[in-house]
């Protein structure tokens, strides 16, 4: 059984990933009129993948220990 913060941290990767995906799909194609938007898209989508990775990392030491 895994301990409630893992489950949380396995929830939050959920949520992360389809958030990106849904950037990477729909937003950043939806504001090719405004470069402002389409910078803070690709600049979020930086950001989501960075915290994808490290909660990777994190899960992975929990779920080998």
């Amino acid at each position: 059984m895994l301990d409630n913060h893992v489950y949380d941290l396995m929830n939050q990767l959920v949520q992360e990933s389809q958030s990106l995906w849904r950037i990477k799909r729909d937003y950043i194609a939806g504001s090719s009129h405004c470069e402002d938007c389409k910078k803070y898209w690709e600049k979020l989508a930086k950001d989501k993948e960075e915290h994808i990775e490290e909660l990777e990392k994190i899960l992975a030491n929990h779920l080998n220990e």
